[in-house]
């Protein structure tokens, strides 16, 4: 009995008990034939197996046209009525188009639309499915699984812009009719002006105004630029589709402005759009496949003749191409090489390097910047130039000031003038900061307010070692040379007072810089006289060569390493001098250059000694000084 308790009964009848029975199948009162037949059917007689239950299969969801309960007719491309019987249905058709139930479908018999004739073996109805789907994207040439929802949501505003679009461009092609000016009828009888209607006729005039579609399209592109990348490039080279279809009715030239003439405005557009997308082509990191499919859509636009300039745009160069990963790794620093007989050059428009040129920052991968810059062309040689300004920035992020003090004074490749011509006094102070204390701005800009940063490298322990390398600030004597030849390189820097005062400032004070980018003041001793007097004697020759851009170095009497910091300093004096002699009726201060000098009073005696040597310098200088306490 215990055992019998444990076995589990299967009866129809719970009342009904089988004893002595494990299991009890209860079979259907009446079996089909087919069920008879497969019931003990003999698999593999070898190995025994036999099959003892067979249970009929389920239904499950599928495409009208792989339906095995009603058959299905397939044709090429008919949707004009129900072939056959392809719109009978069971419970698990799906509707090929909607990817919907069969059931659910609104155009499963609509003449013309007939979606139950669609099936996967056609390209007009593949191309239904697709459509359908992917909406406008379609013409992009997406895969389904590339459409994720930042495109959709690029292409549900950029449908919404087409039927927008559509509306103000029809109107634009109506154009305004222009009242005629009036003047006296030439017809018999002559009526009043403004009432023959035969004169009305012949003088109005139709103008045809581009203006609305202008404001409606410029809108569309500043909502796009707040999307996301996917979704702006989609809006963007959608839009640029739409505008190059646009035609300019006036059959003779109207004089319109430029929002108002199609034939300006277009081009305008276009170049925004492209500009644009220029940027994100080398900003954002689209996947290779979409990419290549963004190129080949605006490459797919037919391009109406006053916009053929534009056909190229697209043609950016991606950063795994092999010319410019050779110049970021230093491998080229030409920008050239030559490809089946034909040499090949780095050029690229002013957007696309802009944006190099940010990605690269961003990344603080200024090493590359730099190389990148000094081997790129470009057609607007001045924006490549202020460009280029930056470089000396670059190479003080990455510690090689030596470099940096050079490449301000040396132009980058056919480039007829250096970056020290257009430096101004904020930016000599501050490349001087950074010659000094081997610190850097820790912003992308070096005008930036905020944090200054040491350069972090470990080049510093070889100084102790005896050698030089990139990473340590420049010697008092480097620095004041290349300072000297900074100003003799621009006269608007060589008569500023501020540039000289900030000379003065920074040789006087210690290498350490405040997180602020406030250097510290030094109180340097006075040197013997005859130190003073032997450097004045070497320093003149010195200057002179100087300004005729002779290399030279510096003379031993300045160079003395146990009195490097007094030796700059009487230098620096000895070129104020020069400076005052000779440009005198220039200068708009004196007092800021004699308050550089803080605690260090011999110096500033020095050099008021050597003025009153000649009188008229002396009356100049005492004239300014008395504008300077006037004025303040």
């Amino acid at each position: 009995e215990k055992e019998q308790e444990s076995i589990i009964l299967i009866s129809d009848d719970e009342a009904e008990s089988t004893l002595g029975n494990s299991v009890l199948l209860v079979d259907p009162s009446q079996k089909s034939a087919l069920e008879e037949e497969k019931s003990e059917e003999v698999v593999d007689e070898e190995c025994e197996l036999m099959v003892t239950f067979c249970k009929q299969a389920k239904v499950m969801p599928h495409a009208r046209y792989d339906c095995t309960i009603h058959p299905f007719e397939r044709t090429e491309c008919d949707a004009c009525s129900p072939l056959e019987k392809n719109a009978d249905i069971c419970n698990q058709c799906y509707c090929y188009i909607c990817d919907k139930l069969a059931s659910e479908c609104q155009n499963w018999t609509t003449p013309s639309l007939c979606h139950c004739n669609a099936h996967n073996k056609s390209k007009f109805w593949k191309d239904q499915r697709d459509f359908a789907l992917a909406g406008v994207l379609v013409m992009f040439n997406l895969e389904l699984t590339e459409i994720d929802a930042d495109l959709r949501h690029g292409g549900s505003l950029l449908i919404k812009f087409i039927q927008e679009l559509s509306v103000e461009y029809n109107k634009y092609l109506a154009g305004e009719k222009v009242p005629p000016v009036q003047h006296e009828c030439f017809n018999l009888p002559k009526l009043l002006p403004g009432q023959c209607n035969v004169c009305r006729s012949h003088n109005t005039e139709v103008v045809y105004k581009y203006s609305r579609v202008f404001a409606l399209v410029t809108s569309f592109l500043n909502q796009a630029e707040r999307e996301s990348p996917k979704a702006a490039a989609v809006m963007f080279l959608g839009a640029a589709k739409e505008i190059a279809l646009h035609k300019d009715p006036s059959l003779s030239w109207q004089n319109l402005g430029h929002t108002d003439a199609l034939k300006i405005a277009v081009p305008c557009l276009l170049q925004r759009i492209t500009t644009q997308l220029q940027r994100m082509l080398v900003l954002c990191d689209f996947p290779k496949s979409l990419y290549e499919k963004f190129v080949n859509f605006f490459q797919s636009i037919t391009l109406p003749c006053h916009c053929f300039g534009f056909s190229n745009s697209l043609n950016v160069v991606p950063w795994d191409h092999v010319l410019l990963t050779t110049v970021l790794k230093g491998q080229n620093i030409t920008g050239q090489r030559t490809q089946k007989g034909r040499k090949v050059f780095l050029w690229e428009t002013l957007p696309v390097i802009e944006a190099r040129v940010e990605k690269l920052v961003d990344k603080k991968s200024y090493k590359e910047v730099v190389r990148y810059l000094r081997a790129v062309k470009c057609n607007d040689t001045k924006g490549l130039r202020d460009l280029r300004d930056e470089i000396p920035f670059y190479l003080c992020k990455t510690g090689d000031f030596l470099d940096a003090a050079h490449s301000l004074l040396f132009p980058v490749n056919s480039l007829a003038c250096c970056t020290a011509c257009r430096l101004t006094p904020v930016q000599f102070e501050t490349y001087l900061k950074m010659f000094r204390t081997g610190s850097v701005p820790a912003g992308k800009d070096m005008l930036t307010p905020g944090p200054w940063v040491i350069v972090d490298t470990f080049w510093f322990g070889l100084v102790f070692c005896g050698f030089f390398p990139t990473g340590s600030p420049l010697k008092d004597a480097v620095l004041i040379k290349q300072a000297l030849k900074l100003l003799y390189s621009n006269v608007s820097l060589y008569r500023n007072p501020k540039c000289w005062s900030s000379l003065i400032m920074i040789l006087g004070s210690s290498s350490f810089l405040e997180k602020s980018g406030h250097l510290h003041p030094l109180s340097l001793k006075e040197p013997p006289l005859d130190f003073q007097k032997g450097v004045l004697a070497a320093s003149g020759g010195f200057l002179e060569e100087l300004k005729a851009k002779i290399n030279v170095s510096l003379p031993p009497a300045i160079s003395s390493p146990q009195l490097h910091h007094e030796a700059c300093l009487i230098l620096a004096v000895q070129a104020i001098q020069q400076m005052l002699f000779c440009d005198l009726p220039y200068l708009t201060s004196f007092l800021e250059i004699a308050l550089a000098f803080g605690s260090n009073f011999w110096a500033l005696r020095l050099l008021l000694e050597h003025l009153s040597y000649e009188e008229h310098v002396l009356q100049g200088t005492v004239n300014l000084i008395l504008r300077d306490l006037n004025r303040q």
